[in-house]
């Protein structure tokens, strides 16, 4: 059984979770390829600058890889692309938490400054945010598949509601025959 075997599959919300994914794949794995193009040592603490971030070779490897994984979620999209963006994005924000304890300390391996600390929380409140979109809220509208899926048996009386009220509709008229 699969995490999300229970959830309902939506191809509208899925082009948000793709389109999440997507985007913040592109900024990483573009940062990593820049910062492995700078030369930077792979464990360096004091890094290099890189778009307004610091950078080592272990940082901008592991951005190439998290980049490519969110390629792979806008890839293969649905549920998927959804649950992927909460987890990394979750992993993000855990990450710039556990960064900003080791500034400026001999532990900062991966050679963070508060520049980055502030970038991993942007982006794991943006992957939260395309992750959780259309997913996660008290007020989803009834036709929302998690609303329909949380809520099966209003959904049916819903449903058969909808088509007694158009089994009630006299039948459109056509256009005239010429």
């Amino acid at each position: 059984m699969r995490l999300d075997d229970h959830l309902p599959v939506d191809h509208k919300l899925s082009r948000m979770y793709r389109f999440g994914a997507g985007l913040m794949g592109l900024i990483l794995v573009v940062f990593g390829i820049l910062g492995l193009l700078d030369g930077v040592s792979f464990l360096s603490h004091a890094g290099e600058r890189i778009a307004g971030l610091n950078t080592n070779g272990a940082l901008s490897t592991i951005s190439i890889v998290i980049g490519a994984l969110l390629f792979f979620g806008m890839v293969r999209g649905g549920n998927f692309a959804s649950t992927l963006n909460i987890v990394i994005g979750a992993a993000f924000l855990l990450s710039g938490f556990v960064n900003l304890a080791l500034l400026d300390t001999s532990h900062n391996a991966l050679a963070f400054k508060m520049s980055n600390v502030l970038f991993s929380f942007a982006v794991g409140v943006m992957l939260l945010f395309f992750g959780m979109y259309g997913r996660v809220s008290g007020g989803l509208p009834h036709d929302n598949p998690y609303w329909r899926s949380r809520h099966p048996q209003q959904a049916a009386r819903e449903e058969a509601a909808r088509a007694a009220v158009a089994a009630r509709r006299p039948p459109a008229r056509g256009l005239p025959q010429h």
